[in-house]
């Protein structure tokens, strides 16, 4: 099933790989010859192909189209490692067709119109149909992706581009609207286990191969805890399992036994080879924004210990301190409002903090405040009614300001009315006129005014109280201004 010198265009779960558009193949070897494990164990059909069963399972559409050989337009959405690439090559290998390839990190509209143009003659030469594979094509521009538009519109291309950020935010809708969108998940353990276990057979295989002495076959194991580490490592990515897999492998190879042939890769051996892990963590990428939801959803539904779970991650990643000490101050405003308004307070005390002492003494003082927003009483009332507010105030935009309510700044806007008749709210009893009302004619009295709605929690359970108390006096009031 799988070879050490495999002439396939493609690397096993490959997505950044610099070729272009006239490469038919991807240069798997160095000057030595060398020629590393993911690419000896690219798999050249479906059946060898690990993961994504929820796109590929039998019977899905797109497992379908590649067996019939028909296949439209599309973009891989996915995290590194999860096989983008190979099924691409796959896709290509199916619908007979020839592959030309970019890379968005190294390609140009030059480089687009080369490949669009060996499509054209292919297409005219011999009718063969071009799958053009761009990689990382969240990298271009609008007019580089633009460019695609006409060509994947009358066929002489069929369009596959890799992604490992969001396409909603990072396509042209045009190509969105071309291509199918599938999004490719990180691999499970299981499938994990399975590229593992082709792996290292294949280096035992490659090592006896290369010994002289074939009576006394030589084999390399692996303990069950040095797999959990390498899998708990690769983070779901393939190609990295395989490349520690690799390293692992040559550094039992040197210490085996001379007699016995044997030697067993332990997990001291995968972490000293894997050093520290990797965080998942792309600035302005999707982790970044995952990560930021997933701290903002921790603070709202008051789980203090996942708020700080998820602080520490972005930490970890590199983030930045001040972005969370922000997300703080609008969790303040959006999540807890005034059922503790001292909230906002903290969050710009901790900001402040920050930005006096540094980081070290910094990013607990905004470490607390997660943990006290976490723990506040919560409330969208005052989000909620802003939102209503600014929904209304769009609708009834043309509705003039009532007189009463309208500014007197001269003679001339006096003998308008302006400002006449207002009661001013400090001479009345409790300082408040009861059935005055603030609001256009059109909308006076009406439900539809009312967007402040206090919850029971906190100290919004007070003004509550005191909502109801006003609302009372001006039931109670004969005054009615319309």
């Amino acid at each position: 099933m799988f070879t050490k010198d495999n002439s396939a265009s493609f690397d096993l779960f490959a997505d950044d790989e610099k070729i272009t558009p006239q490469s038919k193949t991807v240069e798997t070897k160095n000057s030595a010859g060398f020629m590393p494990l993911a690419a000896q164990l690219r798999p050249q059909s479906l059946a060898d192909y690990v993961g994504q069963q929820h796109i590929l399972s039998a019977g899905m559409p797109l497992r379908l189209a590649i067996e019939q050989g028909h296949c439209h337009s599309l973009i891989f959405w996915g995290p590194p490692g999860t096989g983008k690439t190979t099924l691409a090559e796959i896709i290509a290998n199916n619908v007979n067709a020839e592959i030309e390839r970019l890379s968005a990190v190294t390609s140009g509209i030059k480089e687009i119109r080369q490949a669009i143009e060996n499509a054209k003659q292919r297409r005219q030469a011999r009718q063969r149909k071009t799958l053009l594979f761009v990689d990382e094509v969240h990298r271009f521009n609008k007019s580089q992706q633009d460019a695609f538009l006409p060509h994947i519109e009358d066929g002489t291309i069929i369009f596959v581009g890799a992604t490992t950020e969001n396409p909603a935010f990072e396509l042209n809708q045009a190509i969105l609207s071309r291509a199918r969108v599938y999004q490719l998940k990180s691999l499970r353990e299981q499938d994990l286990r399975c590229v593992l276990n082709r792996g290292l057979s294949l280096l035992n295989e490659s090592l006896n191969e290369s010994s002289n002495e074939s009576s006394n076959k030589a084999k390399i194991s692996i303990d069950e805890q040095a797999i959990k580490t390498l899998i708990a490592n690769a983070s779901g990515d393939a190609r990295r399992l395989l490349n520690l897999l690799e390293q692992c492998f040559e550094l039992a190879h040197s210490n085996v036994d001379d007699n016995l042939q044997t030697s067993l890769i332990t997990s001291k051996q995968v972490i000293a080879v894997a050093g520290n892990k990797i965080p998942l963590y792309n600035k302005g990428g999707d982790a970044f924004y995952d990560m930021i939801s997933a701290f903002h959803k921790s603070v709202r539904g008051s789980d203090a210990d996942a708020a700080l779970y998820w602080y520490a991650r972005i930490l970890t990643g590199g983030g930045d301190p001040l972005y969370v000490a922000r997300r703080l101050l609008a969790i303040a405003s959006e999540d807890i409002g005034n059922a503790d308004p001292r909230a906002m307070q903290l969050a710009i005390n901790a900001w402040d903090t920050f930005i006096r002492v540094g980081p070290s003494e910094g990013e607990r003082a905004i470490a607390q405040a997660a943990v006290y927003m976490a723990l506040a009483p919560k409330s969208n009332a005052v989000y909620k009614a802003f939102n209503a507010a600014k929904l209304l105030a769009k609708e009834t935009a043309d509705l003039d300001v009532p007189l009463h309510l309208k500014n007197a700044t001269s003679s001339i806007t006096q003998e308008l009315g302006h400002g006449q008749e207002y009661r001013y709210a400090h001479n009345e009893e409790h300082a408040f006129a009861a059935g005055e009302c603030y609001f256009p004619e059109k909308l006076a009295y009406t439900e539809a005014t009312q967007f402040y709605q206090p919850s029971s929690r906190g100290l919004e359970i007070k003004l509550k109280e005191k909502q109801d108390y006003l609302t009372q006096l001006n039931r109670q009031s004969h005054v009615k201004r319309y």
